[in-house]
């Protein structure tokens, strides 16, 4: 049997999900941040977490293999930093949202956790790259609400 890509990508909406910003620097030094919802944890032991990078995306080589990135996990207030960063061509990040973490990744501001990460593994995904992060370290809010991905769209919990 086919599947249709539409049709799977709109079954694969069906299942909610929080929304991220991965962040890294550049070896230029720039800052850059791209929206994602595709995270998720992989070990506890060792600490490892994943993401995927689309193949295509107008900033696969500073994304696919840098020695640390951040995991920033984005708070309902985050809705216009999640809209700007999935635009292609606008991953500068804006030096008013974020602060360099403990290994130089950027952390937003405000995220309810961001968890830094130095490059573990990467693995072919398809038209995705899939990274594993090792966590080196995190910080997170001991309050806020979620920013939802559910059926083409952002939600909030009720």
């Amino acid at each position: 049997m086919d599947i249709d890509s539409r049709e799977l990508r709109n079954a694969l909406g069906r299942f909610a999900t929080g929304i991220c910003i991965i962040s890294t620097v550049t070896d230029s030094g720039r800052p850059l941040g791209l929206t994602a919802n595709s995270f998720a944890s992989v070990s506890l032991d060792p600490p490892l977490v994943l993401w995927s990078l689309q193949n295509n995306s107008d900033v696969f080589a500073e994304f696919s293999t840098p020695q640390f990135f951040a995991i920033n996990v984005l708070a309902k207030e985050h809705h216009g930093h999640s809209g700007r960063y999935a635009k292609k061509g606008d991953h500068l990040l804006d030096p008013e949202h974020f602060t360099p973490g403990k290994f130089g990744a950027p952390i937003v501001h405000g995220a309810l956790v961001s968890f830094e990460c130095e490059l573990h593994a990467t693995h072919d995904g398809g038209d995705h790259l899939i990274i594993v992060g090792r966590v080196r370290d995190m910080q997170r809010r001991e309050d806020g609400e979620p920013l939802l991905f559910y059926s083409g769209n952002y939600h909030h919990l009720a």
